[in-house]
């Protein structure tokens, strides 16, 4: 059974092991897989900042403790951008399409109504389909195209903006 939980400091290795697996064997995440040169130790200062902030925070998929997705979400800063919030997810392959992005983006939902966020936005590459679907599952809409946004495999990549405006 898959759980749903906000990160904790003490996931700093397990959430590295997921990122680095998730860099090697997707490539519609932003690092390729030897770009992520973060330490454990690293890695668990920066959580620390995050669980330090109201404006910022991961939730995790967990199944059998080993972490298999994860939701980051930063928000705004300053007083003008402070109801907007940036999506990342990733879910390993072998747990997609099983309803853990939903259930990753139900937990967000609540959070940002604690935070007074307004909206949820992402870019997601315009080929990643299966993403996109999720996304708008959830509700989101593709607001436009960021023209050549990456460089993936010799190519140009598209990305779409997608945002989520909450009540």
């Amino acid at each position: 059974m898959v759980q749903i939980r906000e990160i904790a400091e003490s996931d700093a290795a397990n959430f590295l092991a997921l990122c680095q697996q998730l860099d090697r064997e997707t490539q519609f995440m932003l690092l390729e897989p030897d770009e992520r040169v973060i330490t454990p130790t690293e890695q668990q200062t920066y959580l620390a900042a995050i669980l330090a902030t109201d404006y910022h925070t991961i939730f995790v998929a967990e199944n059998d403790g080993r972490l298999v997705g994860y939701l980051e979400a930063e928000g705004g800063v300053y007083r003008r951008n402070r109801h907007c919030a940036h999506i990342v997810i990733g879910i390993l392959q072998t747990f997609a399409g099983q309803g853990i992005g939903v259930r990753l983006f139900a937990e967000l939902e609540v959070w940002a109504h604690r935070q007074k966020i307004h909206r949820l936005e992402l870019t997601v590459m315009a080929h990643n389909e299966r993403a996109i679907r999720l996304y708008q599952k959830v509700g989101f809409e593709i607001e436009g195209t960021k023209r050549h946004s990456l460089y993936v495999n010799d190519a140009y990549v598209d990305e779409f903006y997608m945002v989520k405006l909450l009540p």
